[in-house]
């Protein structure tokens, strides 16, 4: 496998992060159960679970929000985590994301746009009604939850911004401040943290700015306090904490696909049938269903989305665009 070319910083490899042995020991974290171990009982609980404020939705009736499975229980939602930002372990999130300061906040939004401008967050808070959302999540290490989201379309706040003829894309830049994310010290990715969308995704009904899950506000370790959720797609596609919202003409590089773009392409739709260079898609492991011995599920094709966002990429090689 040939490694991505130096760009001024000591690359790793993912398999150097999370090697699949490794990760199929960690479902003993599940549950908050690594957390328990390192921390503590009574901390686990408090920085896994803790309630934060509540935030008050009516349920979507947009279709395919809210599937049927059985949501995750919400420590092991906020105690196994992907936010690199506060470290690369499972745990590091709920036990680092203390530090990150949510209010003041503002939301950039610039670019191909009639109407540029930056937005503090609570009155981002108000730019539609918010709704609860029940999403499948899959991630691309295979494993997935189930998460009441709290939020709103994230076309409520394109339309307002009014996108040129040449917005064909739109990028989302997450926070990267040293002093609130030891995780930052890493050379792991380029920061900041940079994901983005084609326009059509972003203006999809599903795709969401979420503000909170389990009907309370998000915790630091979810992506506070404004993140997007696309559930057709892998999770690293869903950024946290979200500073800048760009809307460009080109197609722009995104984190994970220049650390190693052989294995993260610009899509990440979920396709069981797009192996991991390194281990299968086809089945994941849902948490909360047993943990170590759950018993793996197939995975299903936009996972579980098709009938809503397939029409999208109708004609699309989709092994090759991966």
């Amino acid at each position: 496998m040939m490694l991505p070319k130096d760009r001024g910083f000591v690359h790793r490899l993912p398999s150097e992060i999370t090697q699949q042995p490794v990760f199929e020991s960690r479902r003993l974290l599940l549950a908050g159960l690594g957390a328990i171990a390192v921390l503590g009982p009574r901390r686990a609980l408090a920085q896994g679970a803790a309630k934060t404020a509540p935030l008050t939705a009516v349920r979507s009736s947009v279709p395919g929000a809210i599937t049927m499975d059985k949501p995750t229980p919400m420590a092991s939602a906020t105690s196994y985590n992907n936010f690199y930002e506060f470290g690369t372990d499972k745990s590091d999130p709920m036990q680092h994301a203390h530090t990150l300061k949510t209010r003041p906040w503002t939301v950039t939004i610039e670019g191909e746009v009639k109407k540029p401008g930056t937005i503090a967050i609570d009155d981002l808070l108000k730019l539609g009604a918010m709704e609860e959302r029940v999403y499948r999540l899959r991630c691309v290490e295979g494993w997935s939850m189930v998460i009441p989201w709290v939020g709103y379309s994230l076309s409520e706040l394109i339309r307002r911004a009014e996108p040129t003829g040449n917005a064909k894309f739109v990028q989302f830049v997450t926070l990267a401040d040293r002093e609130q994310m030891p995780g930052l010290r890493s050379s792991v990715l380029q920061w900041p943290y940079v994901e983005a969308l084609r326009i059509d995704e972003a203006m999809h009904p599903l795709s969401m700015l979420a503000f909170g899950l389990y009907g309370q506000v998000l915790p630091n370790q979810n992506g506070a306090p404004v993140r997007l959720v696309v559930p057709w797609k892998y999770g690293f596609k869903s950024a946290k904490s979200i500073v800048k919202i760009r809307f460009v003409e080109q197609q722009p590089a995104t984190s994970w696909a220049l650390a190693a773009p052989e294995e993260y392409g610009f899509y990440s739709n979920v396709n069981p049938s797009v192996d991991h260079p390194r281990w299968s898609q086809a089945t994941e492991r849902r948490l909360g269903e047993g943990d170590l011995f759950a018993k793996k599920r197939p995975t299903l094709m936009f996972n579980g989305y098709e009938a809503q966002v397939g029409s999208m990429y109708a004609g699309m090689d989709l092994k090759k665009l991966f």
